[in-house]
């Protein structure tokens, strides 16, 4: 039996998928049958054993998907097709990670690469937009556009006050702008659009007035800060910082994790620490 994997090599010339428009392409990908579970099993078992084929369809079989995690993206100015081929490529990752034994579905796996992915290509592409009045109103913007209401307690605003260097006022009235039912930040951004980024990014001053993107230095090091973590401690702070859906509870990492949700604090912090300091050298 061939134990390699075959998605330890390139997949692109596996995954044709026909070429014209952006549209000729996502009314492709939905019309690829959703797997059922015995499916994707045998698919996977048959791909542990060196079989190409079943590596490419579990790849198209979740194109759908990626076009789906993709949209919710949308919003920095950056193509759809950009982010669905970023989200390819981190769905290809997972496929060639992905452990069957986890007992666990393909796509709860690769949900977390495929975002990772687009992620990684926002902070490298995205345009700051004037969205507030002042300088703390906007460096919060990006670190709480997409959390829920209900997450602010009191000692979640002392964090937010602490790690950003603004006070308590400028949280609330950022809050409530965010989140005001009547009042439409930025009309070109759909309520689910903007994922929240590392609140180290707010560390990192810059004008009131800057349309420009982040400064290439900061980008570059916070992406090579991340990716300088272990791989615990980058899937901790990516799940509690770069969610864009609901962001990841100390409980439910040290489940996943295998770990004490204070380990799991532990090792958030600590690499917290790390990526400021990265950065602070910029």
């Amino acid at each position: 039996m061939n134990t390699q994997n075959p998605a330890n090599n390139n997949f692109t010339p596996i995954v044709s998928t026909p070429m014209g428009s952006l549209q000729a392409y996502i009314d492709f990908a939905n019309k690829i049958s959703v797997l059922s579970n015995d499916e994707e099993t045998q698919l996977i078992q048959q791909m542990r054993d060196g079989d190409i084929e079943a590596a490419r369809r579990l790849i198209l079989a979740h194109l759908r998907f990626v076009i789906h995690v993709a949209r919710s993206y949308q919003g920095y100015g950056l193509g759809l097709g950009d982010l669905i081929q970023e989200g390819n490529v981190g769905l290809m990752e997972a496929v060639k990670r992905f452990n069957p034994d986890a007992n666990v579905r393909l796509v709860t796996f690769a949900v977390y690469w495929i975002k990772s992915k687009i992620n990684d290509f926002i902070l490298k592409n995205w345009r700051i937009v004037k969205i507030a009045t002042t300088k703390s109103h906007k460096k919060l913007f990006f670190n709480l556009r997409s959390m829920k209401r209900n997450w602010f307690d009191e000692k979640d605003v002392q964090y937010i006050c602490d790690t950003l260097k603004v006070t308590k006022k400028d949280v609330n009235t950022m809050i409530e702008r965010l989140f005001a039912n009547d009042t439409q930040i930025v009309d070109d951004y759909e309520e689910e659009a903007l994922p929240q980024t590392l609140s180290l990014l707010g560390d990192r001053s810059y004008a009131p007035d800057q349309e420009a993107p982040f400064d290439s230095k900061t980008v570059d090091a916070m992406h090579q800060a991340l990716n300088e973590l272990d791989e615990r401690s980058e899937l901790i702070i990516r799940a509690r910082w770069l969610n864009e859906s609901a962001k990841a509870t100390l409980v439910d990492l040290s489940k996943q994790l295998g770990v004490s949700h204070e380990r799991v604090r532990q090792l958030e912090q600590e690499a917290l620490s790390k990526l400021k300091q990265k950065l602070n050298r910029v």
